[in-house]
């Protein structure tokens, strides 16, 4: 083991929507989680490595949106996000700028009080709001909780960001390397995939629709040879009024969904991609386990 290398777990925790997934891109400079603006876009924990060779290796979990559930679905979210509490070295609690507390906030904060590691309130979206506004978020937040640190960031802009790595590093504890240095993700390309099709879909389409899709990846396969994917796809939906949604008028809504995502991919793989996609209905999908399962949000796995 290298001398003075730190290493260890942190988790990225807070409501839907506060950017949980731009903050864990932009540290580790790689797209890997999935974002948009409608909640619950990240469903499952997904572990990033960010490695300083002189310094240490951060594995980073990007949590689920903690949130009241309405389902089944929900409910694993939930679970996946405080799972990673017990398991962690440092925990990141993402929140923004605003001196109102609300009911989300205080759930995160009763969960908090039952951990004995530091938190780092990382206070987001400043770009947003003038200095004084972050003053007194800061403010408000010292008061309901002992945090090891308070840092005011915006992740979308990427201010601030080393001072987050600095002071993770600061309280990691002294431990080997559990990755090699070229590793970015624990997630297997096809789940990147299929988030990466699901985030074009949830940029594309109505509110409604969104949270009761999934994707699976059928096939995907490199030509002999070639720079070459040949990947199929299905996006699930929960009604038939969905499908027709998703499919748009003379298949336009579809495409450009295929388009966008096959862009995303062809980066990711650096290699052309064939996309095919295809869209089928299964309906309460989100209230059956064993869809759940098929789907890849497994709670014996967490």
């Amino acid at each position: 083991m290298k001398e003075n290398f730190k290493s260890g777990f942190v988790t990225i925790v807070g409501r839907p929507n506060v950017g949980k997934s731009t903050l864990m891109n932009h540290l580790i400079g790689q797209k890997i989680a999935i974002t948009s603006k409608k909640p619950q876009t990240t469903r499952n924990r997904i572990q990033t490595v960010y490695t300083d060779p002189e310094r240490g290796q951060i594995v980073f979990l990007d949590t689920p949106g903690i949130h009241q559930a309405k389902n089944k679905l929900g409910e694993y979210m939930v679970n996946a996000a405080e799972h990673t509490f017990g398991e962690v070295d440092v925990i990141l609690w993402l929140v923004e700028p605003t001196t109102f507390i609300g009911a989300g906030e205080r759930h995160i904060i009763s969960q908090l009080t039952k951990v004995k590691i530091p938190v780092l309130l990382i206070i987001n979206k400043t770009d947003t709001v003038l200095k004084e506004k972050v003053a007194e978020a800061i403010e408000t937040y010292r008061k309901v909780y002992d945090f090891a640190e308070i840092i005011p960031v915006s992740a979308l802009r990427e201010k601030n960001l080393e001072a987050v790595i600095d002071m993770i590093y600061k309280y990691l504890p002294y431990g080997p390397q559990f990755y090699d240095e070229e590793t970015v993700t624990d997630q297997p390309e096809r789940a990147i995939v299929a988030e990466l099709i699901r985030e074009k879909a949830l940029h594309a389409l109505d509110e409604e629709i969104p949270h009761g899709i999934a994707v699976c990846i059928d096939q995907m396969k490199q030509r002999k040879g070639k720079e070459f994917f040949d990947i199929d796809a299905t996006i699930v939906c929960e009604r038939d009024s969905h499908k027709g949604i998703i499919i748009g008028k003379g298949g336009a809504m579809l495409k450009k969904i295929g388009t966008n995502a096959r862009f995303e991919i062809e980066r990711l793989l650096e290699a052309k991609v064939n996309l095919k996609l295809w869209v089928r209905v299964k309906k309460d999908w989100r209230d059956s386990e064993f869809l759940m399962k098929n789907f890849g949000y497994n709670k014996d796995e967490l």
